[in-house]
């Protein structure tokens, strides 16, 4: 018997057990996965496999093009998936975006025209109460232009999110609508050499500022589909990225995102109404690429492009990845990509299931890592609140114990922070309370003063014009403004220092 046909029988045998198994346990982080085979094929086949991983979640795409508004690709598929699927207790989600990026709607009428389109959708299978809307808006690859003179990508995407979710809930109400599928990564540089994109953070102030501007009486999503891939397909799982990108261990920087852009409205924020409360994450695109073992080269084709992790790390990652969003009240599920690998290398491949239909270990590890855990926290949830500050603020000012000469014209100091800042900083006579120098550096106010951009995590030396000052005690000071959110400020004043003896005239 092929090796293949040994597997499936395998997991027909299991079938019914991990089916019982899952009707009895109520997980509180649900796994799945993101993968259009579903549509297609065997559907016994894949949905047994899914049962026997503990997968209750499959995520499909539905194309949208303008040219046929009213057209649902590969509807047959979707009719013959959707009853494989109900019987074996996996929801199915709909993703729903257009097919090309010059396709994306760009101004009201084409939003309401897309609009339309998911509600179609959405009466054409009732069944289905889950929509995530959009697909990496803030990405060349999936929305074209990136930037114009209309405020960008996702201005335009947000007013294609407001029509949706308007048309959705028509519908029927208890339809729930996730957006966005944001890209955890972008350069935010218009002109970029390649992959002109939006950060995570910036698209998120963009969208905040764009739904403020339709005052809208109605939240854009029930819940916030977000794709924290790693930078390197070799990183660690806890590795992340920098600001104004976001991985896994960064989705406080996410969160922090949505409520400088969302706070005061009526769309949901994360930790609202408790550490349970608020709006919710679906990472429904996750995945660490593997190196194709030499015994299934025969099922694929084509050029590795990237530089793939090896199979052990992708299933000890999968594992750990499952207890760390586990602890994530936040988090309600999580989406592998891909259950079965994309044959064509110049794709994707970080399935559990070679291409060949071999298992990989990443399998075993999220089948036994799911049974154990149930997606239930085994240690220290982790906690939440937004900040009012800006993020890592820190000023180091030099250390002037003794007097300096009436003649100094030398006034700096060092400043940094973990996102982009604006700074306003001045000189002023010490004995000024600290909410007062902050009120003067708000107006640009100072006996030496100077002001300017902070990039994260540089620590550039904050220098002011080379004047004297008169005898006396002096303070530095310094007031910080995040770029993402004015409101969130940090102040900070130095020790005083003296200039001139004070002995001498």
């Amino acid at each position: 018997m092929h090796a293949s046909m040994k597997i499936i029988s395998t997991v027909l045998a299991s079938a019914c057990a991990a089916l019982a198994l899952a009707g009895a346990a109520s997980a509180d982080l649900q796994i799945g996965v993101v993968d259009d085979r579903a549509k297609g094929g065997d559907g016994t086949t894949f949905f047994s496999q899914m049962n026997d991983v503990g997968l209750t979640q499959v995520r499909v795409t539905v194309l949208w093009d303008p040219a046929a508004p009213l057209t649902i690709p590969e509807q047959a598929e979707l009719e013959q998936m959707l009853p494989f699927a109900q019987s074996r207790g996996v929801k199915v989600v709909f993703a729903v975006y257009p097919a090309k990026p010059r396709q994306a709607p760009l101004n009201a009428a084409a939003a309401a025209e897309f609009a339309a389109f998911a509600a179609h959708v959405a009466r054409t299978f009732p069944t289905v109460k889950e929509f995530i809307v959009g697909n990496e808006p803030n990405q060349t690859r999936f929305w074209q232009p990136q930037f114009d003179g209309n405020g960008g990508a996702c201005v335009a995407f947000t007013r294609m999110l407001a029509a949706s979710y308007d048309a959705l809930k028509a519908v029927d109400p208890a339809n729930r609508v996730i957006g966005v599928g944001l890209s955890p990564r972008g350069n935010d540089d218009p002109n970029a050499e390649n992959n002109i994109s939006h950060s995570p953070v910036t698209c998120l102030r963009d969208m905040g500022a764009a739904y403020r501007g339709l005052a809208r009486a109605k939240p854009l999503m029930d819940e916030f589909s977000f794709h924290p891939y790693p930078k390197t397909d070799r990183d660690t799982l806890m590795k992340g990225y920098r600001w104004p990108n976001a991985g896994v261990p960064n989705l406080a920087r996410i969160k922090q995102a949505f409520w400088d852009a969302f706070r005061g409205t009526r769309q949901p924020l994360f930790g609202e109404g408790g550490a349970a409360g608020g709006l919710k994450f679906r990472l429904d695109e996750v995945g660490w690429q593997v190196r194709i073992l030499a015994s299934a080269e025969h099922a694929y084709e084509g050029t590795e492009t990237i530089e793939p992790t090896d199979e052990q790390s992708q299933a000890r990652i999968y594992g750990d990845l499952i207890r760390f969003l586990a602890c994530d009240q936040s988090v309600s599920s999580l989406l592998f990509f891909g259950l079965v690998d994309e044959p064509d290398l110049d794709r994707w491949q970080a399935g559990l299931i070679r291409a060949d239909g071999t298992l990989r270990p990443a399998y075993g590890a999220v089948k036994s890592t799911f049974a154990q855990t149930q997606g239930r926290c085994g240690g220290k949830k982790h906690s939440w609140r937004h900040a009012e500050t800006v993020l890592g603020a820190r000023a180091k000012f030099p250390s002037m114990r003794r007097f300096l000469p009436v003649k100094h014209r030398y006034w700096a100091f060092n400043a940094t922070a973990e996102e982009n800042a604006r700074f306003q900083a001045g000189v002023f006579r010490a004995g000024t309370s600290r909410s007062a120098m902050a009120r003067q550096l708000a107006r640009g106010r100072g006996l030496l003063r100077t002001s300017g951009l902070l990039n994260a995590y540089w620590t550039p030396l904050v220098k002011f014009p080379g004047r004297t000052l008169p005898r006396g005690r002096y303070v530095f000071g310094l007031r910080l403004a995040a770029e993402m959110n004015p409101n969130r400020t940090a102040t900070f004043m130095s020790a005083p220092f003296r200039v001139g003896h004070p002995g001498l005239r």
